[in-house]
């Protein structure tokens, strides 16, 4: 009988201790299971919080370029909501809407540079006022743009402002390509103001090694010429060549004087041109696991 007693409890002991197992067995699960869950939201969060900084950080600097260049007028908030940009048309927006801006300053500060302007307009006939028969001043075309009622007329206006007004000259003193033909014709330009015909003009063969550290973006063009005239005549060139609005850097040359004071010279000159400026767009990859 007793071990009968003894029996029953060494088994009920038996099941209690497999119940406790069981439990034990369980809380562990839920117990990994949790820790897994919580370091799996934990990299969700983080991963999303990585990709809404580096979204906040693209609109930052998009908002930067847009407000700086005057494309839109200035954001109401630090950045650009989706209205704004929505409602922005870069057509119908006053100068005076976009003050400070790089589009500000071309058409209101540079356009109207009184020496720029001096340069003379030659050749473009959409450059002559019909109403008086002479060359715009950049107070009548400043009058048209802001007097534009329309996208097209105020696009018409902008092009007469970029070619009639100081803005063109910009590109003729230092184009944005190498452009070895239009040098060449501005230099025979040069020689026919002069009173002379070249007897030779063409692109130099040879590379100016006298030139060392040129700033990022700016690029020589190399030109040779030669000269045979007489003497007042050859002076007259340089000095059109020095007057130019185009920049000619003579580093070789050679000079003889003839019997009938005729100026025999050869020179190799640089001319320059600058890398067309660009905004660059660049992508970047969020990964859960690295930067």
């Amino acid at each position: 009988m007793a071990k009968e007693v003894a029996f029953s409890k060494i088994a009920k002991i038996s099941k209690a201790r497999q119940y406790m197992i069981i439990a034990v067995l369980g809380a562990s699960a839920f117990l990994g299971a949790g820790i897994s869950l919580t370091m799996h939201f934990t990299q969700v969060i983080a991963f999303n919080a990585k990709v809404i900084a580096a979204e906040e950080e693209s609109i930052a600097a998009y908002t930067q370029v847009i407000k700086e260049t005057g494309i839109c007028k200035a954001p109401k908030g630090s950045v650009y909501s989706g209205d704004e940009l929505k409602k922005c048309d870069p057509d119908n927006i006053e100068i005076s809407e976009i003050p400070d801006t790089l589009r500000y300053n071309i058409l209101e500060k540079l356009a109207a540079n009184e020496a720029l302007n001096s340069v003379q307009k030659e050749g473009d006939s959409n450059c002559i006022n019909p109403k008086t028969g002479r060359n715009y001043t950049f107070a009548q075309l400043n009058k048209e743009y802001k007097n534009a009622t329309d996208s097209d007329t105020r696009q018409l206006a902008i092009r007469k402002i970029k070619s009639c007004s100081a803005l063109r000259i910009i590109p003729d003193a230092l184009p944005a390509f190498k452009n070895e033909e239009a040098l060449l014709a501005s230099l025979n330009r040069i020689f026919n103001l002069s009173g002379w015909e070249p007897e030779s003009l063409g692109p130099s063969t040879e590379i100016n090694d006298e030139i060392d550290d040129l700033p990022d973006g700016l690029n020589p063009i190399d030109v040779s010429l030669s000269i045979e005239a007489p003497t007042g005549t050859t002076m007259n060139i340089l000095r059109n060549v020095e007057r130019s609005i185009r920049d000619f850097d003579i580093y070789r040359a050679t000079i003889e004087w003839e019997n009938d004071n005729t100026l025999d010279m050869k020179a190799s000159a640089t001319a320059y041109y600058v890398n067309e400026s660009t905004i660059t767009e660049t992508n970047k990859s969020i990964t859960a696991g690295g930067n």
